[in-house]
């Protein structure tokens, strides 16, 4: 009896030579940035029990991380930071001394050729835990927001930040951010807009993380409702008017829809964030033995990629690289 004849499909799947020539995606450690959380103080190392792998560290460990995430082809890092106190304001936020800044004036000297891209919000220097100044009944107010927001991103470029990322969500962020830049002399200074963020589920971990959970309300009226699609295509649009360079959608795998829709109609570079809670159910799985974490994790971070992610933030590139270059 004559076997039946292979269909092309099958014959292009035979080997991982024959895969691997003729895969659509790819995904590498250079399409992956990795969030740094950086804290004042000297030698510190501290696990955030919510997502394995993921520490507060001190200036000069984020140096010794940022250093192994250069030598492995990581793109980048992107800073959040947890001041020594907070206020109604959040001026830790612009201080010249505060630990964004001292951390990039570190990094940038040590690491001139690693993306530097800093978190520009108001939410982990702020005591009420929010985005922006609150009025007296516990509003966020956006237009007087503007301003602390711009004076935020240029303190950034001026200690040395390539890429700053507005993540706050206030109506006008990145014209205000941009003019500020331009005014500066931080005209070549890109902004990378979280031009689609969603009111989220999976925030949790990263609020652990960063001390920055709402100290009443939620984000829900600056953020965008899970339920929206067209929104995010006029948020995009906005932003883009306003100065945006790049955009970036969060969370990314249950909005891959959006980041579709985003790349298709806009064709301009686009990210996507793999946030904490999108990490650490993969982790959790795992660890119940319910998933292969590592190709789990390699599996949602391709799917972010064949959306359309030109690049991904993500709290797996490290482990990502490492297994890359057989570290681990």
């Amino acid at each position: 009896m004559t076997p039946p004849p292979f269909h092309r499909g099958r014959r292009l799947r035979r080997t991982e030579a024959i895969r691997s020539l003729v895969r659509e995606t790819t995904l590498s450690p250079g399409n992956l940035i990795q969030p740094l959380f950086v804290t004042p103080g000297k030698g510190i190392r501290q696990p955030v029990g919510s997502m394995p792998g993921v520490e507060r560290t001190s200036p000069d460990e984020a140096l010794r991380d940022a250093e192994e995430l250069a030598e492995l082809g990581v793109a980048g890092v992107i800073l959040f930071g947890i001041p020594e106190g907070k206020d109604e304001r959040g001026s830790g936020a612009w201080a010249d001394d505060g630990i964004i800044q001292t951390t990039l004036r570190l990094l940038a000297r040590e690491l001139p050729e690693l993306l530097l891209v800093t978190d520009v919000c108001l939410c982990e220097y702020t005591d009420h835990g929010h985005c922006g100044l609150l009025s007296t009944d516990g509003r966020v107010r956006n237009d007087p927001t503007l301003d602390l927001l711009a004076r935020t991103a240029v303190s950034h470029a001026r200690a040395g930040a390539g890429i700053v990322a507005p993540s706050d969500m206030m109506d006008g962020r990145v014209a205000a951010i941009r003019g500020a830049l331009d005014d500066d002399g931080f005209a070549e200074v890109p902004i990378l807009s979280y031009a689609a963020k969603y009111a989220s589920a999976f925030y949790g971990p990263f609020r652990d993380a960063a001390d920055s959970t709402p100290a009443h309300g939620d984000r829900r009226g600056y953020q965008m409702d899970p339920a929206n699609a067209d929104e995010a295509l006029r948020e995009v649009a906005a932003d883009l008017e306003e100065g945006a360079d790049m955009v970036m959608v969060k969370p990314a795998l249950p909005y891959l829809d959006i980041l579709r829709q985003v790349k298709d109609t806009f064709g301009i570079p686009t990210g996507a964030y793999h946030v904490s809670g999108e990490y650490a159910a993969i982790l959790a799985a795992h660890r119940q033995g319910w998933l292969d974490g590592d190709r789990a994790m390699e599996e949602a971070l391709l799917s972010i990629r064949r959306a359309g992610a030109d690049f991904i933030l993500t709290y797996a590139a490290r482990d990502l690289a490492r297994r890359r270059a057989g570290n681990i």
